[in-house]
């Protein structure tokens, strides 16, 4: 049964922990195009990457921030104006002061609502994009007292691409033109017009053009970044709210044929219904609670690329479509390794199957010299390709998609492919990456590279050095073999004197005679490496038992995975380095280069939680209660951060502070994946 409302509510929040000043609780909502809408739930603009209206546009311009920040005001039956939001909070770049009062703060079928308590007057806020444009709709209506209350709101912009600093652009010239379709703000520069429309009683622009060169972005400040910029506002609108009635800002770069298609409650409706269409084709453990949540923060990364016009006119000549996934909002772009961990939980638990064939199929048009792409950056038509284990990762990706499927005519059409990346693989391919003749293993390495998913670099310093032959890539390199000589047999298909069978039994032999470190009782993480075998205990050793073809021999399973529940699991996911080794970090914090020489030494990944319970359910396979409470963080989490989603990354140590992008997909996934899979070996 699918709940008619499916909520999150957290009455009076408060947006700053008690033990540090940030990171605020943020909202996200998005378009499913790449674009979204983001900010605190106080209103505080902190981040480059916060807007109302952040578009996805063709390349080369990429995601773009078009409408940064509204100034809310209200006046109550002639009395003094009321800023909108918490008292203790300054919501706006031009604020001084606040009176008005936030009691509360829900997600309902996960989209934000604000409602206000102010003198015996109740106001809600609700903030929509429909989904497949770059619309933005702001809707206020009266929940309780007498009207009109005179509703004021101040729009601001400053028109750069959501990754360009603060100040980047701050010269440029802005000019309004009104006409019987709305208002249209253009700029100086190569963007498009922001399109506005008010909606509701009494409603009226009055030309008030003013600017405010210093702006501060905290956020960007404590990640060492240009932090003050500018933003420039044409005016600000009046409208009045009334009982039964509501007052909407509607800003887009569409057409405004598209933007005067759907009235704004039409709007609303259509994407309500939408949602509530999501929860109904989920598997039945995710249709309600916990699981709907992560049903409908799933669905914020699974996107259709607006800048890629080849790729979507090769698509449709073919009849398909085009999918792809976000990998984290709010600055990741699409990543292949991302995507083939995620796609189980984003569109398999999620019952979302055609899609998910598009995202394998679209990935399988760009393999290259046997790899797939690392990522594709933003605003770009082609893809970057420095990745040693995104490829590995698609073998698993499309085993899981075809056991829940069946759909082995996908499989068919791509076994060419993965016979060619084996092929690339064992002979050589770019980057260093080979299996070594003298011992079956897989190797990689580049000078100024990190291929693997340890992959944090500033400038020339590669913080995570693993060239030589990494434990993980392995492990899924066994695996992919397994796969392929089970596809291949299956099919009644020959590996073209690849010897596949005879590739995986080498290596898994040469594995578990390698790997093993007895003195520490775990696998290295590296052999072979720059400085020879690396000791470190990582959570890396986990995919050697994870996976559908284990390579770890079974003995020495209990003894690691007992390792890394002692050492390195979390509440929130695992660490990326064990306490006590002389490059681990505490704290994902400060200037970039800060937070780098972090990221991989100690930080904990949400994401890794999935691998660790596939390993100790194979383990303890009767212990569905201890990896249920495994997930128990999660859900708290759900109510931090980016309130209903799950951060990419946390502190190693409590209280375990999220960092890094407020939602990441593989973290949604990851968790969405293994509550499905524990619920259903609970019924």
């Amino acid at each position: 049964m699918i709940p008619s409302e499916l909520a999150r509510r957290l009455v009076r929040p408060q947006d700053i922990r008690p033990h540090e000043p940030m990171p605020r609780r943020e909202w996200l909502v998005t378009n499913g195009l790449g674009g979204y809408s983001s900010g605190t739930v106080a209103g505080v603009v902190t981040r480059r990457y916060h807007g109302l209206l952040v578009a996805a546009l063709p390349s080369p311009l990429g995601r773009v921030v078009m409408l940064n920040h509204l100034l809310e005001r209200v006046r109550i039956r002639g009395g003094e104006p009321q800023w909108l939001g918490d008292e203790d909070e300054v919501a706006g770049p031009n604020a001084t002061d606040r009176t008005g009062h936030l009691a509360e703060f829900s997600l309902e079928l996960g989209l934000p609502v604000w409602r206000y308590a102010l003198g015996g007057i109740g106001i809600e806020k609700r903030v929509t994009m429909p989904h497949d444009q770059n619309t933005v709709h702001v809707t206020y209506r009266l929940l309780s007292g007498d009207g009109p209350v005179r509703l004021t709101l101040r729009p601001s912009v400053h028109f750069r691409p959501y990754e360009a600093p603060v100040d980047a652009s701050s010269a440029l010239n802005y000019t309004l033109t009104a006409s019987s379709h709305g208002y249209e703000l253009r700029s100086t520069g190569e963007f498009p017009p922001l399109r506005l429309i008010v909606q509701g009683p009494a409603a009226a622009l009055t030309l008030d053009a003013r600017g405010k060169a210093d702006v501060p972005y905290q956020m960007e400040a404590m990640r060492g970044y240009e932090s003050v910029g500018a933003l420039w506002s044409p005016g600000y609108v009046r409208a009045d709210l009334l009982p039964d009635t509501s007052v909407t800002l509607v800003a887009s770069t569409e057409s405004w044929e598209t933007i005067h298609a759907l009235e704004p409650g039409e709007a609303f409706g259509a994407e309500m219904a939408r949602r509530r269409s999501l929860l109904s084709i989920a598997g039945a453990a995710a249709r309600t609670d916990f699981g709907a949540e992560l049903v409908l923060a799933a669905d914020q990364f699974i996107i259709t690329p607006a800048g890629r016009v080849e790729e979507a006119a090769r698509a449709r000549a073919a009849g398909e479509e085009v999918r792809t996934v976000i990998a984290g909002y709010h600055w990741f772009t699409d990543w292949g390794r991302d995507t083939m961990i995620s796609l189980e939980g984003l569109g398999l638990c999620t019952g979302r199957f055609r899609e998910a064939a598009y995202i394998l199929r679209t990935f399988g048009h760009y393999v290259r010299d046997g790899l797939i792409p690392n990522m594709f950056p933003d605003g770009a038509r082609e893809g970057l390709y420095h990745t040693a284990d995104a490829t590995l990762w698609f073998f698993h990706a499309i085993e899981r998609y075809v056991r829940v499927t069946r759909d082995v005519e996908t499989l068919r059409r791509l076994l060419p492919t993965f016979l060619e990346i084996a092929r690339c693989h064992i002979h050589g391919t770019r980057f260093g990456i080979a299996v070594d003749p003298n011992d079956g293993l897989l190797r990689q390495g580049a000078e100024g590279y990190q291929l693997t998913w340890m992959d944090a670099k500033v400038d020339d310093w590669v913080v995570t050095p693993r060239r030589g032959k990494a434990v993980e890539i392995n492990a899924l390199w066994y695996n992919a073999l397994r796969l392929l000589e089970t596809w291949l047999r299956d099919q009644r298909l020959s590996d073209d004197g690849l010897d596949i069978a005879g590739h995986a039994v080498r290596a898994r032999e040469s594995f578990n005679r390698r790997f093993w470190c007895e003195p520490a009782g775990h696998l290295f993480d590296v052999v072979d490496g720059e400085q020879g075998d690396d000791p470190a205990c990582r959570p890396n050793q986990v995919f050697a038992i994870s996976l559908d073809y284990p390579v770890l021999a079974r003995e020495r399973w209990d003894q690691v995975i007992q390792t890394v529940r002692q050492r390195l699991l979390t509440p929130v996911g695992l660490r990326s380095l064990v306490p006590g080794h002389p490059d681990y970090k505490e704290k994902y914090y400060g200037d970039l280069r800060s937070r780098d020489a972090a990221y991989h030494q100690g930080t904990v990944w949400a994401w890794l939680i999935g691998p660790f319970i596939d390993a100790w359910l194979k383990v303890y396979p009767d212990d569905v209660a201890g990896a249920k409470n495994m997930l128990a963080g999660f859900e708290h989490h759900l109510a931090e951060a980016c309130v209903g989603s799950i951060s990419e990354i946390f502190d190693a140590e409590e209280p375990y502070v999220p960092r890094g992008c407020v939602a990441q997909a593989w973290s949604v996934a990851e968790v969405l994946r293994c509550y499905t899979r524990i619920s259903a070996s609970s019924v």
